[in-house]
């Protein structure tokens, strides 16, 4: 039966009168009404988890000291209960006193009570209540005998009780109206002997008259004592009251409320009521769980439930106080211990009292530092201050600063009053450093003229506490105050020269803010208590000259959980529990414990950015330096393995004199440590170490000072991150970044940058913690990177790379650049580093903002000249875009740093600049397109046009806008690297330890450099960014703002990319550097250079005779633009068009047969017909021939001929009506025929056969947006019927593959092998006809003429490039594919180790080199230099000949056979 039904049927009973519930009732008032709380609340909620059964008896017991809930019979109570209502339910002016309240109030108590012991005991009798009915006619102490006497009457004449043998639980409730209880000790002891005097009477008369009785002596003073209606059971007339004088701070109260209760139980435990067996009576305490605030009286109810938790605890461990807001739970009896509590049967030692630890003796220390002098001359910067320059010390903060139970003994809780300021960790100086450790007396031996420091005890207004001004029990909010009295007290202190003297001022705060955050989290939030220290700091930096602050970081109060929850420690748990509730009193899983952690934190991390952001370093005399050594505290356990109380005053809350010592040593070796190199965490077990001054830099560290080699100050007030986690990457803030990751090549992998100068060698190793966009090593007072001034906004910051080691080690984290890297390994870097990030437990994948910074091309320009093919703008393009697309498609929330790469000219400068410092032999290995050119010379004029190209290429890709279209995803090109500024020294040479030992990569010191420009550039809007970097200049980091507090995107930069300029031509940039002819004319086609070409010609159709290149006049005809034609055309120059011609004039300005104009007189050796079949290439053949044997200008004998052959789109177009004669047989026959006629009549011939395109695929990717559509026009019938019959499109398609493959075989046909200066090589990039597409995805119909059938100007400048770059590739390796995308750099160029036009014979060798190369390059190749034994290569520093990835390349021939028609 729950609890709720047992209460609705006791009401039921008293309702119907059966029986009388109170002995003084008279007639009429035995109604549930009057009887009953009128608002008693319902006990729904509060459910009964007990088990009756396991703390249950079959005998009853025989003993009081072994009565259980389940033997007790009656529950009765005399005395005064009455208390308020439930907080909220009335104001207490809304009530009015009727006379009746007091007893309706003990009656909510005891029905409570029995109901809750009915669980137990089903049996259990109606409860009994006697309040008293006034104090007019009797005293207090008469009232209750009186009470008392009543009760027992009515037991003995309860026949449903056996007087003799049930066992009786009885309430005498009481009450101090003067409050007393919360004075000192010394005052309370003269009221309680009196109060005990007035309560014996009863005490002795229940003793006497009443067997088997366990009596709870209940003291409602607290519940009661501030209530206006209190006219009941009071033990002290409300005429007498207690004027507590003395101290009256929280710490004050909370010990005097501990002292009350214990005086209570010592005068119980001992007293002749707890000597029998068959009666106990039980001191009861009520106080509430803060006293700085009037609480709200409790209902019956709460009082109720909060009594019967009280007896489920031993004697001497009834500390938990009432809440005002939170309803307990309702305890049960133990297993261990399933009876009531009295002091018999809980151990009780009689006493105020218990030892928990033996008497501290106290260790001294001894210092032994060598330098203990001061400066030579008083020093006028605290950034050069000696400990021996200190004359003046002070302090500001709480009770641990104030000394409160430092030298107080173990078990004396009274004495945590005292306030041992001689012995505070951060100002006391009692004695001498050999017997007290703190902070001045450490002091004293390097200056034993120290002034300031406090002595003995007492409070911050006594002479002994000098400049210690620390108020016990303060809060941040105290603290300004704190900084004024102090003030004033140096200026008018003549024992100092206030304005001469040097002072170290130490603030300590924070610990009573902590404790009470939880009862108003507005007025003790992380901003608050932040102003409260600054408006303290503001006073100091205004008015104290020549003073050292030490800001001691506020602890990590938390840990004092571990000793409140050990019930093994001997702890007075009430006075902990009321001094911090918000640290103790919810469970290790709340949400509230949570809050707490990150408030503490939010504590440390607010007062950190205030003194980081440079607000008191204005002056040169003054600074304040947090000392973080209580950021993480570990709780000091004993030997076995308990907290270790001996390190806590008596009171367990306050240090004992052995932690101010520890404390005291801590900040000493703080002060010592380098800012960013400060012990965090103090281990209060480890032995007492004092460092000493370091004898090369003996100054107190400040922040200035502790900027060290390549160091950094970051002077920025705004650091908190935004409200709520942003959704946009438009509205990030510095501190909102949790990731960082980097890609790129040994730049960004690190290498040399930690080598020192002779070390050659060591430029191998990476320093991937030094790297200046992922480097953690360190902080950012000793190494500059944009991880360490990232983790100044955000401390949880993580990815960041430390110490050495190559990508894949641990260490390296989300650093996967990889030394020697070009564009095109960056995708795998990206395929890393994404699945990193997904798979690292760190990271929240999806919810945590990411910064990548991305830095590639380097190593591809140092490898440019050796194949300009695979290392063309392009390509880099391509690479670039492929590998941020990986990015743009799985990673969320990140901001892409793309930063621009450093001018080659800058290497050049340095390294060849330098001969005797740099291993200049070494160039053609290090670096060797950069290096190896000659000034002035044109290849280094095309290394120039290919870096433009390069960076062009770069701000083309981001200013597209392909990664702006997600809301939490951009790319920022960082332009700082664009223009670097070299040092130079007073003698004009290069400063060189900008530079590793190489000479190629980059210092610390430059590195140092990158990480403030790519900083500064993060915040520098679009548009606006600077992009130089000069190397010696000052480079303050800059800091976001309250009005522009994000970093910066093209959005919030309110930036909008610039447009493209207009295309004026379709022309190309000619950046090859192997342009010459052979030595002498090749006698072999395999040896046969670009320049070797003296004649140019070509066959085929409207493609190649280049209809509607160019837009008609009229609608209906197209006209023919020979000169502008892909294969033949020799139009104007290669800078305005793009024809294979023009290309060729660049190697050989004298070539002949090209065409020009529109005219047939123009054509030269363009034979090329509209409207030609396979069938007509033996007839062009032949008129081909007879024109050269004709020309007066071509030697037939002894020039080189180039001439390609297209054909086959009309044989495709008219296939259908003539199956047989277009077959691919056929095809292949007739152009077979034409080659014939070369082979038989040409000398020195090089025949490019290019492949027809796939037809079908082009005019299906039109999707019929043609002015004229193809399907409509005449001239491809098939295409007509086919677009309404899939059969015939799939038969058409087929047709078309088989004309492709047919021909392929033409390069391997051993006919055309036999002669030394004749080929045919079969040229594949239409094999996969790719439609090209606009920027909204739909076909670019630029690149077509009017009639979608043929190629416009532009369109034939990419057949141009896509034959010349097919020309230079291998056989076996030729693309198959045209890349349609614009670009003035997409020509390839011969190499020095392949400057041929590319055969079947001399594409083989190449092939088996290829087959040959490893799957990775060994990337250390030492270099000794001549005779000198001295290695010099550094791995050749870089994997300079990196393998050539795959690339789409061309089947092996197929032959017809093997497709069925």
């Amino acid at each position: 039966m729950g609890l709720q039904l047992h209460v609705f049927l006791l009401g039921l009973l008293l309702l119907l009168g059966q029986g009388t519930t109170q002995a003084n009732s008279s007639p009429g008032e035995n109604t549930l009404e009057k009887q009953l709380w009128p608002e008693f609340p319902a006990l729904k909620n509060f459910p009964f988890l007990c088990n009756p059964k396991k703390s249950g008896s079959n005998m009853p017991s025989e003993s009081v000291h072994s009565l259980r809930p389940s033997d007790i019979k009656f529950v009765a109570a005399i005395g005064n209960a009455e208390t308020f209502p439930d907080s909220g339910t009335a104001k207490v002016e809304k009530h009015q006193w009727n006379g009746k309240r007091p007893q309706q109030a003990c009656m909510g108590m005891v029905t409570v009570l029995s109901e809750l012991i009915g669980h137990f005991n089903p049996s259990v009798l109606r409860p009994v209540c006697n309040p008293g009915k006034s104090v007019i006619s009797h005293s207090s102490a008469e009232d209750l005998w009186i009470q008392a006497k009543e009760l027992v009457r009515s037991m003995k004449e309860n026949q449903q009780l056996d007087f003799q043998h049930d066992w009786k639980l009885i309430n005498v409730f009481f009450s101090n109206a003067n409050q007393c209880h919360l004075c000192l000790p010394n005052q309370q002891q003269r009221h309680m002997m009196a109060n005990m005097d007035k309560l014996s009477r009863t005490l002795d008369y229940l003793l006497q008259e009443v067997p088997k009785a366990f009596v709870n002596l209940v003291d409602l003073s607290e519940a009661v004592g501030m209530s206006r209606w209190h006219q009941g059971t009071q033990l002290s007339p409300a005429a007498e009251s207690c004027h507590c004088s003395g101290d009256t701070s929280k710490l004050s109260k909370v010990v005097s409320q501990w002292f009350y209760q214990q005086s209570w139980e010592q005068l119980l435990a001992s007293s002749k009521y707890n000597e029998q067996e068959s009666f106990a009576v039980v001191f009861q305490p009520f106080f509430y769980e803060t006293l700085s605030r009037q609480q709200p009286l409790q209902d019956p109810t709460t009082l109720a439930l909060n009594l019967w938790n009280n007896m489920m605890e031993p004697a001497g461990e009834k500390d938990e106080p009432i809440s005002a807001i939170h309803r307990r739970l309702v305890k049960c009896p133990s297993q261990e211990n399933p009876y009531l509590f009295t002091y018999r049967n809980s151990n009780y030692l009689p006493g105020l009292t218990k030892p928990h630890g033996k008497l501290e003796v106290r260790d001294g220390i001894e210092i032994r530092c060598p330098d203990k002098d001061p400066s030579d001359s008083i020093p006028t910067s605290v950034h050069r201050l000696k400990l021996a320059d200190i004359k003046v010390i002070a302090a500001l903060g709480d009770s641990l600063t104030a000394g409160n139970g430092a030298g107080s003994k173990p078990g004396n809780v009274l004495d945590v009053l005292t306030q041992y300021r001689g012995l505070s960790w951060s100002v006391g100086g009692d004695h001498n450093l050999s017997s007290v450790v703190t902070l001045a007396n450490l002091l004293r031996e390097f200056n034993p003229s120290l002034k300031g420091f406090s002595v003995g005890t007492g409070k911050e207004n006594t002479p002994g506490a000098f400049f210690n001004q620390a108020v016990a029990g303060e809060r941040a909010g105290g603290l300004p105050g704190q900084a004024r009295r102090l003030v004033n007290l140096m200026k008018n202190d003549t024992r100092i020269n206030f304005q001469e003297d040097w002072k170290v001022i130490t603030l300590f705060i924070g610990g009573n803010d902590l404790c009470d955050c939880c009862d108003d989290l507005v007025h003790y939030s992380p901003q608050n208590f932040t102003d409260n220290i600054q408006k303290a700091l503001d006073i100091l930096h205004a008015e104290v000259p020549r003073a050292f602050v030490n800001l001691v970081e506020v602890l990590e109060i938390v840990k004092l959980r571990e000793l409140y929850l050990e019930k093994k420690v001997s702890c007075p748990r009430m006075i902990l529990r009321n001094l911090c509730p918000c640290v103790l009193k919810f469970d290790d899983n709340s949400t509230e414990l949570a809050s707490l952690i990150e408030v503490n934190k939010k504590y440390q991390e607010k007062t950190r950015q205030m003194v980081e952001s440079g607000r008191y370093d204005t002056r040169e005399d003054f600074t304040v330096v947090v000392q973080p050594f209580f950021e993480k505290v570990n709780m000091p356990k004993n030997s076995e393995g308990l907290p270790d109380s001996t390190f806590f005053a008596p009171d367990c809350f306050h240090f004992s004199s052995k932690s101010h010592a520890h404390a005291a040593s801590a900040l000493w070796n703080n002060m010592l440590e380098p800012v960013g190199q400060k012990t965090t965490e103090n281990n209060f077990e480890n032995k007492i170490n004092i460092t000493c001054p370091n004898q090369d830099w003996p100054f107190l560290s400040t922040y200035k000072n502790s900027v060290q080699g390549h160091g950094s100050q970051l002077l920025c007030s705004n650091r908190g991150p935004s409200t709520s986690v942003p959704t946009s990457v438009h509205a990030l803030r510095p501190a909102d970044i949790r990731v960082v990751a980097a890609l790129g090549d040994s730049l960004t992998a690190g290498n040399g940058i930690g080598s020192k100068p002779d070390d050659l060698p060591d430029v191998t190793t990476q320093y991937r913690g030094l790297s200046y966009s992922s480097g953690g090593d360190g902080s950012l007072e000793t190494v500059t990177t944009l991880p360490n001034i990232l983790r100044k906004f955000n401390r949880n910051l993580t990815g960041y790379a430390v110490g050495t080691g190559d990508a894949n080690a641990t260490n390296a984290f989300l650093n996967q650049a990889v030394p020697g890297a070009k564009a095109e390994a960056l995708t795998s870097q990206v395929e890393s580093l994404v699945q990193r990030m997904r798979d690292d437990h760190r990271i929240n994948f999806h919810e945590d903002w990411k910064v990548i910074t991305v830095l590639i091309g380097g190593s591809d320009l140092c490898d440019y000249c050796t194949d300009s093919n695979l290392y063309s703008s392009a390509n880099f393009y391509e690479h670039l875009r492929n590998a941020l697309d990986i990015l743009h498609r799985e990673v969320p929330r990140a901001l892409v740093n793309l930063v621009d790469f450093m001018s080659p000219s800058v290497m050049r400068q340095v390294f060849l600049g330098n001969p005797d410092k740099c291993p200049v032999p070494q160039a053609s290995i290090l670096c060797n397109c950069i290096l190896t050119p000659r000034e002035s010379s044109q290849e280094l004029a095309r290394l120039e046009a290919i870096t433009r190209a390069y960076q062009s290429s770069v701000r083309e890709l981001v200013e597209s806008g392909r990664y702006d279209t997600r809301e939490d995803f951009s790319v920022v090109l960082q332009p700082f690297f664009h223009d670097v500024r070299l040092p130079i020294l007073e003698d004009g040479q290069l400063d060189m330890s900008f530079f590793a030992p190489d000479c190629i990569h980059l210092s610390q010191k430059f590195h140092s450099q990158l990480s403030k420009a790519l900083w500064v550039n993060m915040l520098e809007p679009l548009g606006r960014k600077t992009d130089t970097l000069d190397l010696t200049a000052d480079i303050p980091l800059s800091c976001p703002t309250q009005n522009e507090p994000f970093l910066r995107t093209f959005r919030n930069s309110n930036y909008t990319y610039p447009t493209k300029p207009a295309i004026e031509n379709w022309g190309s940039d000619f950046l090859c550097m192997e342009w010459n002819p052979s030595n002498s004319v090749p006698t072999s086609v395999h040896e046969l250079r670009p320049a070797d070409i003296k004649v140019v010609a070509a066959l085929g159709d409207a493609l190649t005779v280049t209809v509607g290149a160019r837009p008609s006049n009229t609608s209906d005809i197209l006209m023919s633009w020979r000169g502008l034609s892909w294969s033949i055309g020799g139009d104007g120059i290669l800078e305005t068009h793009t024809t294979l011609p023009n290309i060729l004039k660049k190697f050989n300005p004298h070539i002949l047969g090209f065409s020009t104009g529109t005219e047939e007189e123009t054509a030269g050796l363009n034979v090329a017909l509209e409207g030609a079949r396979a069938r007509d290439m033996p007839t062009q053949a032949r008129d081909l021939v007879d024109r050269m044997k004709n020309s007066p200008e071509i030697d037939l004998e002894k020039d080189w001929k180039l001439i390609t052959l297209f054909i086959g789109s009309n044989d495709l177009c008219h296939y259908c009506e003539n199956p047989k004669a277009h077959s691919a047989g056929e095809y292949v026959r007739h152009i077979q025929q034409a080659l014939d006629i070369f082979y038989e009549e040409l000398p020195r011939a090089f025949i490019n056969v290019v492949e027809v395109m796939e037809l079908t695929g082009l005019h299906q990717g039109h999707s019929g947006k043609c002015g004229m559509p193809l399907a409509a026009q005449s001239n491809c019938t098939c295409f007509k019927r086919s677009q309404e019959n899939f059969l015939e499109m799939q038969e058409l398609k087929k047709v078309n593959w088989n004309f492709q493959s047919g021909v392929s075989k033409f390069s391997y046909w051993q006919q055309y092998l036999q002669r030394e200066d004749f080929t045919v090589v079969v040229q594949p990039f239409f094999r996969n006809t790719l439609v090209p597409l606009n920027e909204r995805g739909g076909a670019d119909l630029t690149f077509f003429s009017e009639d979608c059938l043929h190629f416009s100007e532009r369109g034939q400048a990419e057949l141009a490039i896509a034959l010349w770059n097919n020309m230079l590739e291998p056989v076996g390796h030729k693309t198959t594919s045209n890349n349609f995308t614009y670009s003035r750099t997409k020509l390839k160029c011969p190499s020095p180790e392949s400057p041929y036009l590319h055969t079947l014979r001399n594409s083989r060798p190449l092939q088996d080199q290829a087959e040959a190369v490893p799957d990775a390059l060994s990337w250390a190749l030492p270099v000794a230099t001549g005779g000198s034994g001295l290695v010099v290569g550094i791995s050749a520093v870089m994997a300079w000949k990196a393998f050539k990835g795959r690339r789409q390349t061309e089947n092996s021939p197929i032959s017809l056979n093997t497709i069925s028609s």
